[in-house]
């Protein structure tokens, strides 16, 4: 009989974000993202840190002060490193990201052919720059899923189906 207690392909492909989340070296937000195609294949995934060739123990990890002081115009955020990394077309793919996409990202998400972000933490929701980047994402036909991991994992525990 084979095992029935298993994770889902969200929770799969979440957890492969928050993985390679943990390879930023930003000491505030670390930020994950993995892409996947219909089959359920991983095409790219990506982190948020600074571009090859900028090291990352010179380049500022600040947040506040001379903006050429700080992390905003140097890192490569999660996003766009998968996408940047891909092998292949992104066409129809999913993508996964730990925290909801800024404007910046979402330009790239929709230049790229990604077809759904599935996203956890929306935090900045009330900011412009995702204000903008939901419209833009939703104009361009692109499927935004909140995914509740906690709440996924609570209802595995109960052993509830989330139907």
């Amino acid at each position: 009989m084979k095992r029935e207690n298993v994770i889902d392909w969200d929770e799969y492909f979440m957890g492969l974000a928050h993985l390679s989340a943990k390879r930023s070296k930003d000491p505030n937000t670390q930020v994950g993202a993995c892409i996947v195609d219909k089959r359920h294949r991983v095409v790219s995934i990506g982190y948020n840190g600074m571009p090859f060739g900028c090291d990352d123990d010179v380049y500022a990890w600040e947040r506040e002060g001379d903006y050429l002081k700080t992390k905003y115009p140097y890192v490569v955020h999660a996003e766009l490193n998968a996408i940047l990394n891909a092998s292949r077309p992104l066409d129809d793919c999913v993508l996964y990201v730990s925290l909801f996409p800024c404007n910046e990202c979402a330009k790239a998400i929709i230049q790229s052919g990604i077809k759904e972000v599935v996203y956890e933490d929306d935090k900045y929701a009330d900011e412009k720059t995702t204000i903008a980047s939901k419209r833009m994402m939703r104009d361009a036909g692109i499927s935004l899923r909140r995914l509740d991991y906690r709440v996924l994992v609570d209802i595995k525990k109960l052993g509830l189906n989330e139907d």
